[in-house]
C-alpha cells in the first residue's frame, strides 16, 4: 500500500467519483490514477468503490471507511511535514487563509500587517471564496484556516472559534429622506428600495430575520457580494444600501453617508474554522492572535484536539 494510493482514493471520492477531475487535481493521468485504485483493491482483496461499467459511482459500504481512514493517514502524514518544518526553521513557510471579500478587505489587514512585521519571512496565501467553498478548503486541509461569518458549521471536520462581533449601517446619499429619522427604524428603511448582501454571505440571513420578525418585506433590489460594489450602486442612487460598519470609511466613502443601524440588528459573529487533528505551524497561532487575542495558543489547542 502506497500512500500515493490513498490520496487517489481519497481525491475520487471528493470530486464525486470522476477520475478524471481527481487526476486533474493530483496533476497526474487519468490511467495512472485508475491502475494505482485497482492495484490497492487487488492487494486488499475489497472493492472501494461501486462501478457501473467503468465508471465509479459510489463507495462501497467498506469503502466509506477506507476514505475515512486514508484521511486520518494523510492527516497525520501532512502533520509530521509540519512538524519537521517547525522544528527546521519556525520563521519560514506557507500560511494559507480562506475568507471572504469583506473580511479580506475590512476586517483582516491589521492582523496581516502585525504579522507580517513579526514573521516577514513566512508567505501568506489569501483565497477568497463564498463561506461555503472556504470552509469546505479548510475541512479538507487545502487551507490552514477559514474566517466567515457563515457557512463554517456546515463541516463536522472543523473546530470553530469566535473572533469578533460586528453589525451593520445603512448607507445613504446626502440629503436622503433616511437621514432626517430621529431615530432610525426597520419601518423607515422597508419604505426605500435595499441594496445589500447576497444570501449566504455577511450576516444576511440574519439580517432578513430582524425584518420578518417586525411583519416587514422589504424590497431588496440589488444584491452582490462586495460592500464596494453595494456603495458604487447606492451612489447611483438605486436605493440605501445596508452593509458592515467595517466597510464603510468616512473618508474614502465621503460622497455617502452611515446611519449607525446597531440598534435594529443582532450582532453578528464571524468565525474561525479549522480542521480537527490538524497540526499547525507556531506562526499560525501567532496570526490567530493577532486577529483575536482571547484566541491563545493553548484555547485554539484544545479546540482542535
Amino acid at each position: 500500500m502506497k500512500l500515493q494510493q490513498l490520496r487517489y482514493v481519497r481525491e475520487i471520492a471528493r470530486r464525486g467519483f470522476s477520475v478524471s477531475a481527481a487526476a486533474n487535481a493530483l496533476h497526474t493521468s487519468q490511467p495512472g490514477v485508475s491502475n494505482q485504485v485497482q492495484q490497492l483493491e487487488d492487494e486488499l482483496g475489497l472493492q472501494i468503490f461501486e462501478r457501473h461499467g467503468k465508471r465509479l459511482t459510489n463507495l462501497t459500504s467498506v469503502g466509506h471507511s477506507v476514505v475515512e481512514m486514508a484521511d486520518r493517514v494523510l492527516l497525520d502524514v501532512e502533520n509530521i511535514h509540519q512538524l519537521a518544518a517547525d522544528s527546521k526553521n519556525d520563521q519560514l513557510g506557507t500560511l494559507s487563509i480562506g475568507t471572504t471579500h469583506t473580511q479580506a478587505r475590512y476586517a483582516l489587514p491589521k492582523a496581516i500587517k502585525e504579522f507580517s512585521q513579526h514573521y516577514p519571512n513566512v508567505h501568506l496565501n489569501m483565497v477568497q471564496g463564498t463561506p461555503t467553498e472556504i470552509a469546505e478548503m479548510a475541512a479538507t486541509g487545502r487551507i490552514d484556516l477559514a474566517i466567515a461569518t457563515e457557512g463554517l458549521a456546515q463541516f463536522d471536520s472543523l473546530a470553530i472559534l469566535p473572533c469578533y462581533d460586528w453589525n451593520r449601517s445603512v448607507v445613504v446619499p446626502p440629503n436622503h429622506p433616511l437621514l432626517s429619522e430621529k431615530k432610525l427604524t426597520l419601518k423607515a428603511i422597508a419604505q426605500h428600495p435595499i441594496l445589500t448582501y447576497v444570501m449566504g454571505f455577511t450576516g444576511r440571513a440574519q439580517q432578513d430575520q430582524a425584518f420578518i420578525k417586525r411583519g416587514l418585506h422589504p424590497n431588496v433590489v440589488f444584491t452582490a457580494t462586495d460592500a464596494d460594489v453595494i456603495k458604487t450602486y447606492v451612489e447611483l442612487e438605486l436605493g440605501v444600501g445596508i452593509i458592515a460598519s467595517m466597510a464603510f470609511d468616512p473618508v474614502k466613502d465621503s460622497s455617502l453617508k452611515a446611519i449607525d443601524a446597531s440598534h435594529l440588528f443582532k450582532p453578528s459573529t464571524t468565525h474561525l474554522g479549522i480542521r480537527r487533528g490538524s497540526y499547525l505551524r507556531g506562526y499560525s497561532y501567532a496570526f490567530i492572535e493577532f486577529l483575536a487575542p482571547h484566541l491563545t495558543k493553548k484555547v485554539v489547542e484544545q479546540a482542535i484536539a
